[in-house]
């Protein structure tokens, strides 16, 4: 049901937090603008991982992906996204999500910068066979409203060397 974005956020605010959160997700699919995403590097940490395991990551992490983003009634950006990237090991890393990101203007400059969180579904073969789950990840961004480089990390997951500690970089652009 297409609805105009007040109206959409008058029912955000009000009834279950189920009804709160389905409210907000229609208002992004209804009302926000279409973008491509492109991803295209993965940095690995280097004091996480040997020269030798270097060598054998990929970090030309080319991907595609979709999604839609509407700036709310407090000025910053919500997302509704998939991305599809040739992970780490070059086999395929699908992820679909919600990202907030908090957005401030560079004084008279058309340039914003953003940071905030994204938390998705994501499917890897070399974790849970493939199956999809759930992560939380933090997101920044520079650019302007309809193109951004962006940028998201996925800390060191533990004590033990190579794993985690990586920079995913990918752009958004808005397609009118």
């Amino acid at each position: 049901m297409l609805c105009s974005p007040a109206h959409a956020q008058e029912s955000a605010n009000t009834g279950s937090w189920f009804q709160q959160t389905k409210a907000r997700l229609d208002n992004i699919v209804d009302n926000g603008d279409q973008e491509v995403y492109l991803s295209g590097y993965a940095y690995h940490g280097r004091s996480t991982y040997t020269k030798e395991r270097l060598r054998e990551l990929n970090e030309k992490a080319w991907g595609l992906g979709g999604g839609r983003t509407i700036r709310n009634e407090s000025g910053n950006d919500e997302s509704l996204y998939f991305l599809a990237i040739r992970d780490s090991h070059m086999k395929p890393q699908l992820m679909a999500g919600y990202a907030y990101e908090w957005v401030a203007n560079i004084p008279k400059t058309p340039v914003e910068v953003g940071a905030g969180y994204t938390v998705m579904l994501a499917s890897r073969r070399d974790y849970f066979g493939g199956i999809p789950f759930p992560l939380a990840l933090p997101v920044a961004s520079i650019g302007v409203k309809g193109a951004k480089l962006m940028a998201s990390y996925v800390p060191r997951l533990s004590s033990n060397k190579g794993n985690g500690d990586v920079l995913l970089l990918f752009a958004r652009f808005e397609v009118k």
